[in-house]
């Protein structure tokens, strides 16, 4: 075929295709080609500049930022939510919840297992974001760090395992035990616990983990509950490296388990059971968290991460430009 008489072919395909909403199999009928050489002329008018795609970025959207985490880390996804105010913990703790409220309902698979972390301020905003799913999922919501502490605090624990199995009609699987107790003999008592036992038992099937990334001091929320170590103790963190933690257990700055005998006193899913995990989706975001989240990614401890774009750029030494 004359050059000519290809490129009058590919652009009227193309003509067919993008502008008339054709689609290939009916223009393959129309001009008695294969559907094999319709899809070749489509994409040869691409490579000849005669069809042009692009993608025009919305404002609010840092898909170049989310690439770059992706690319850096080795994650399986990344979002970004956009912030105005780097400063504002309360407008970067709303729109992380709400990216993540929107990442669970569209991803949720059915009859999962999804674990989630207690005493996480973020992970209460994206409950609070969530709308319930249309139908049933059969999904199993599992608490994976206790919930027993101060009862003012505690209620938050229960509403956040509570309403997300409501939103998701699913099943909420409660572990009826404090986060951290005051020795390893009584935290060996609690784990003997049968619904304890029943609950934990479920870690290794978790499917989805959702979990806050905390820095080495405690989130207010966290304080309040009374599930933290003493200040003596952190400092015993920090000497031996440890730069914060995922439910309550410790990792240092290349995001190793920092292991002492205050990890006995935690009751909780450990560090390599996250790794483990199909998909741990880490959601979280601020200054004071930087380098807590940093070092999750560099330890493979969560391989999808939900946060601002403020830390994004942080992470990744690029400047997310808005559009």
């Amino acid at each position: 075929m004359a050059r000519i008489d290809e490129l009058r072919l590919m652009t009227r395909v193309a003509r067919m295709y993008y502008q008339q909403d054709m689609r290939q199999s009916d223009i393959a009928d129309r001009l008695r080609l294969s559907q094999a050489t319709v899809s070749r002329l489509l994409k040869r008018a691409e490579q000849e500049g005669i069809v042009r795609i692009t993608v025009s970025v919305p404002m609010g959207v840092y898909a170049d930022l989310e690439e770059a985490l992706i690319s850096q880390y080795g994650l399986q996804n990344a979002v970004v939510a956009d912030c105005v105010n780097h400063d504002d913990e309360g407008e970067i703790l709303r729109n992380i919840g709400a990216a993540a409220a929107y990442y669970l309902e569209s991803t949720v698979e059915q009859g999962e297992c999804i674990g989630i972390s207690s005493w996480s301020a973020t992970l209460l905003a994206m409950v609070d974001a969530m709308h319930p799913l249309p139908r049933p999922s059969g999904v199993q919501v599992v608490q994976i760090l206790g919930g027993v502490g101060n009862p003012a605090a505690e209620v938050h624990a229960n509403q956040l395992i509570s309403r997300l199995a409501a939103m998701l009609h699913g099943e909420a699987k409660f572990l009826p035990a404090p986060g951290v107790v005051g020795s390893a003999d009584a935290a060996q008592v609690l784990l003997s616990d049968q619904f304890v036992c029943e609950t934990m038992a479920l870690f290794d099937r978790v499917s989805m983990a959702l979990v806050g990334i905390g820095a080495l001091e405690p989130s207010k929320l966290l304080a309040s509950s009374g599930n933290v170590f003493s200040s003596e103790e952190l400092e015993m963190l920090r000497s031996r490296g440890a730069v914060g933690d995922i439910c309550v257990r410790f990792f240092d700055a290349q995001g190793k388990p920092v292991l002492m005998p205050l990890d006995d006193r935690v009751i909780s899913m450990r560090l390599e059971q996250f790794k483990r995990v199909k998909r741990s989706v880490g959601v979280a975001g601020g200054k004071r968290k930087h380098e807590a989240i940093r070092s999750a990614l560099l330890g493979g401890l969560i391989n999808v991460l939900i946060t601002d774009r403020f830390t994004a750029e942080e992470l990744t030494g690029l400047k997310g430009d808005v559009g």
